[in-house]
């Protein structure tokens, strides 16, 4: 398996963006996004503005993607945490195999500071993050206009 890391120095070449886009929006299953808003948040990954930007983290086996990462950075360190692992997929074939814990402890490696995620309650990834050291520390509320 080879890694490949993302940053706003470092930029994914755009062909390659839209292989992970399409990839995540495939692999999310039902926790994913819709394609245009994948894309938004691979470009804000890209983007080298001072407190913004963030990484991605692709796995692949061959040619072919085995999993992704994304991360967001906030901007708002000590009071929100200053990362957010806003996607994170492994290709069906991968699954059950440990890529995603490998992927997960990759990027803890990447990111400076502390790490916030959102997950669904059904979501069965949710127990590999609370391995990891994750915890509910709010219920998230939303006013969607």
């Amino acid at each position: 398996m080879e890694f490949q890391h993302y940053t706003p120095q470092n930029p994914i070449p755009e062909k390659e963006k839209k292989e992970v886009a399409d990839f995540l929006y495939e692999h999310l299953d039902e926790f994913g996004d819709e394609h245009q808003y994948i894309m938004k948040c691979l470009n804000f990954a890209m983007d080298d503005k001072e407190k913004f930007g963030g990484f991605i983290l692709v796995a692949r086996d061959a040619e072919k993607i085995a999993g992704a990462v994304v991360y967001n950075k906030t901007g708002m360190g000590g009071y929100i945490p200053e990362n957010i692992l806003v996607y994170i997929a492994v290709h069906k074939d991968y699954r059950g195999k440990g890529l995603g814990k490998e992927l997960m402890l990759k990027s803890f490696e990447k990111a400076d500071g502390k790490i916030k995620l959102h997950v669904e309650p059904e979501n069965p990834a949710r127990y590999l993050y609370e391995k990891l050291g994750f915890t509910s520390k709010y219920l998230e509320m939303r006013l969607n206009r």
